[in-house]
């Protein structure tokens, strides 16, 4: 049995001591196997959270996302994260600015920022590739690193940046890293659930590992749908369905009675 759910001071006392583990979870199921298998902290979109979502997963540590663009003022970006840790959020991601990220913390709210390749601002380092390749863009994301810091964040994932850069700068900071796809020098290694079990049918990043195929599985249960609909046609046009277990019964004399009154 697991032990309660962590909080922000319980994680970062684990900063150096051991490396957490991550997974991006988008389902009840996902969030359930999740906890079973001793995932230490999930992403979530914050509508998967509520009562269901902790029943089902207990103990992990949450991250509701509060997507950027979603929420444009800090007063919304406020609005969305204490709505988010009501229902059941640990710390929310933000992608937004400093100013922002100073306004959640000065109302208590854990932020996880986000350094390195951003999909949301993917045009500034040259589209979905590596950052932190040169001495020059490495740089510049330490700084990026102490201005989250300093700003009050507590987390920042560090994504598709090479190893030897994540690991110094994981070194010299306070936040809790998550790597994605920046090796193993962080404080936990961060997945997406679709790339665990293989659901992507496109593009797997380098930095995915696949577990399973579940898009073979999924393929194979399409086809088995397709059977059972055809099946079921079939049946229907040569009266094979409905039989006599499928419909309900009614006494004879009591059949016989309304045919006579309504003929």
């Amino acid at each position: 049995m697991k032990h309660r759910r962590p909080t922000v001071a319980d994680l970062l006392s684990m900063k150096g001591e051991r490396q957490l583990t991550m997974l991006r979870v988008v389902s009840l199921e996902e969030a359930q196997a999740a906890e079973a298998a001793g995932i230490d902290l999930v992403s979530v979109p914050p509508a998967l959270l509520g009562p269901e979502f902790r029943e089902a997963a207990p103990s992990v540590f949450a991250f509701p996302g509060l997507e950027y663009g979603d929420c444009v003022t800090a007063e919304e970006y406020l609005r969305a994260a204490f709505k988010a840790m009501r229902a059941g959020g640990d710390a929310v991601y933000c992608a937004a600015g400093l100013s922002t990220v100073r306004r959640l913390r000065a109302e208590g709210i854990p932020v996880c920022g986000h350094v390195g390749l951003i999909p949301s601002k993917a045009t500034w380092t040259g589209g979905f590739r590596a950052v932190g390749k040169t001495a020059a863009s490495a740089l510049e994301i330490w700084r990026q690193v102490q201005a989250l810091e300093q700003a009050g964040a507590f987390a920042a994932e560090i994504e598709v940046v090479p190893g030897e850069v994540a690991a110094a700068i994981s070194k010299r900071t306070s936040l809790l890293m998550l790597s994605m796809g920046a090796g193993s020098g962080c404080d936990a290694q961060y997945l997406f659930a679709d790339d665990v079990l293989g659901q992507n049918r496109g593009h797997t990043p380098r930095h995915a590992k696949v577990y399973r195929n579940f898009a073979a599985e999924f393929d194979r249960l399409q086809q088995e749908r397709i059977a059972a609909f055809r099946e079921y046609v079939e049946d229907v046009r040569s009266g094979a369905y409905p039989e006599k277990a499928h419909r309900v019964g009614i006494a004879p004399e009591e059949l016989e009675d309304f045919l006579a009154k309504i003929a």
